[in-house]
């Protein structure tokens, strides 16, 4: 099964700006995700996919692979969809450019996940620290019994109505895609849900393409904002 991994890194970002090339630990953040990613032996190649000059010049400095993608793309998706027209694969990774504290294991339960070749979409959760239950940024998503994802909401499901406390799951932003899947999705038009929740990973399930959801202990740190980065940085140096 050949599987590469495409990390989507583009340079405008609203809360942390230039946050692709913000430094941790004196590499710039998009360099630290490649590196995690690369440590993985189950991947014949990683590629990080930008619309920024700037990105792939450092790139190229450091001897990160790397290729420009278009500039129009609104997703992650797509520009994965882009790098697997130019590039055979059975499996295409997406994990996201702000996912410093990715880790083989995670690619590991991801292709495990793929190996049912039924499995077109699949993804990641982990069960949710208690200060993520109700913090928008932090997406929850809810199964069925077989591992297939029902919902994925910025808000906290399921609803404890009767104070039962259910167990939260964290959705984790690694990806991974059958081609197929990824000609399905650019295909499609914006879904209602996915503009309500701005999830790209919507489309997928309002147009009843199932995603399968692996389970993984291992929690990470999507940088949004400039705490995110100073507490993965902490994170790296073992604190």
């Amino acid at each position: 099964m050949r599987a590469i991994a495409v990390i989507p890194a583009r340079l405008a970002s609203t809360r942390l700006p230039r946050k692709m090339l913000r430094e941790i630990g004196g590499r710039p953040l998009v360099g630290v995700v490649y590196q995690a990613v690369r440590s993985s032996p189950l991947l014949d190649d990683v590629v990080i996919a930008t619309d920024s000059d700037d990105i792939l010049r450092v790139c190229r400095r450091h001897g990160w692979k790397a290729q420009i993608t278009s500039a129009a793309h609104s997703s992650g998706t797509q520009r994965v969809h882009e790098v697997s027209n130019s590039i055979a694969a059975d499996i295409y990774l997406n994990v996201q450019g702000d996912e410093p504290l990715a880790r083989p294991e995670h690619i590991a339960t991801l292709l495990d996940v793929m190996r049912d070749s039924n499995v077109c979409v699949g993804t990641l959760k982990t069960t949710s620290a208690a200060a993520d239950v109700s913090n928008p940024n932090a997406v929850k998503v809810v199964t069925d019994a077989m591992g297939q994802a029902l919902y994925f909401s910025r808000a906290t499901i399921p609803h404890d109505r009767d104070g039962t406390g259910p167990r939260y799951y964290k959705h984790l932003g690694f990806y991974a895609y059958r081609k197929a899947a990824l000609d399905r999705f650019v295909a499609l038009p914006e879904s209602s849900l996915e503009r309500s929740e701005r999830l790209e990973q919507l489309r997928f399930l309002e147009n009843g393409i199932p995603i399968f959801v692996g389970q993984t202990p291992y929690d990470t740190i999507g940088v949004d904002t400039e705490e995110d980065l100073q507490r993965v940085e902490l994170v790296l140096r073992g604190h």
